[in-house]
């Protein structure tokens, strides 16, 4: 009887000792799961937003990509229409070289003169820029009609003189110098020299006129004379720094250079003002191109020019 009683006590404490363990083991779990639930409930609350906030990120969303279709489909339409006034544009242009190439072929003449035009244009500001090389206080302009270069009066002569004012002669000398050197490709004769990179045009120069002009002030006799006595001595002046002034000729055969006086009676600003009187007191260089009667006349002024300097006329 003993000895069962100690067996049974000895299976009464093995089995209170395996209770013991279990409840450690369940309590040891239920720890582990309520730390990953605390765990997850963290992790899910980092990758959520609140709802109001999602909201209003779908809505900005929704509103870019709207907005983003309009600027395509805006682009699209900008695309067509640049497009479609490139081509506008490109037929226009060809319209244009058409009517041009049309117009210089139905009327040559105004072609021709237009070009000349353009060259004597071309020559007067050379000179000018020259002179203002030379004397960058000098009062010289080209006319607004683009034939004649300008000459304030008071800036060559002193008022009532027909002799040019002291240190005025050199601009007058250097003006020769330099239209000797231009005439030659413009104009025919022994000091004729031609070429088509100068003179590509076919022009020719009918005359370069040194003309006087005063304002209202004194009598008109007195005036014609007083402006003729000063076209004359800038001639005279030129023409001793440059003999072969003169050599330089027309289609006629007759010398380009010469003078005339007008007076007052050819102001180009009103009289009224002290400053007006001075800018009609004036010398304008005035060229003067030769122009054809017919289209037919405009290949005879280019093989004279080429028959000037000893080429075969074509």
């Amino acid at each position: 009887m003993r000895g069962i009683s100690r067996r049974r006590l000895h299976e009464d404490e093995e089995e209170s000792s395996f209770v013991s363990m279990t409840d450690l083991t369940v309590s040891f779990l239920f720890i582990v799961m309520i730390l990953l639930a605390y765990s997850a409930s963290k992790m899910a609350t980092s990758q959520t937003v609140p709802k109001t906030l999602y909201d209003t990120v779908v809505r900005e969303r929704d509103v870019i990509a709207e907005e983003n279709a309009r600027l395509d489909a805006e682009l699209k339409e900008l695309r067509l229409l640049a497009e479609g006034r490139r081509i506008r544009i490109d037929q226009l242009e060809n319209k244009i070289a058409e009517l041009e190439a049309r117009l210089a072929e139905k009327n040559p003449l105004e072609t021709y003169m237009a070009q000349v035009s353009d060259l004597r244009r071309k020559v007067l500001e050379g000179l000018q820029a020259q002179l203002k090389l030379d004397f960058p206080e000098l009062q010289v302009v080209v006319s607004e009609q683009m034939d004649a270069l300008r000459f304030k009066g008071d800036g060559l002569f002193d008022s009532g003189r027909s002799k040019l004012a002291a240190g005025r002669s050199d601009i007058v000398r250097r003006l020769a110098t330099r239209l000797n050197e231009i005439l030659p490709c413009y104009t025919l004769g022994r000091s004729a020299r031609w070429n088509s990179t100068c003179n590509s045009v076919g022009a020719i120069i009918e005359a370069v006129q040194i003309e006087g002009h005063t304002d209202v002030t004194g009598s008109e006799n007195a005036n014609v004379t007083l402006s003729t006595e000063r076209a004359n001595e800038t001639f005279f002046v030129m023409k001793e720094r440059e003999p072969g002034l003169t050599l330089h000729q027309n289609m006629r055969g007759q010398p380009v250079m010469s003078v005339a006086g007008y007076g007052a009676m050819r102001p180009i600003v009103d009289n009224a003002t002290p400053e007006g009187r001075a800018t009609n007191r004036r010398i304008d260089l005035r060229i003067i191109m030769y122009t054809p009667q017919s289209s037919d006349e405009i290949e005879s002024i280019r093989r004279r020019l080429r028959e000037s300097v000893g080429e075969v006329p074509r």
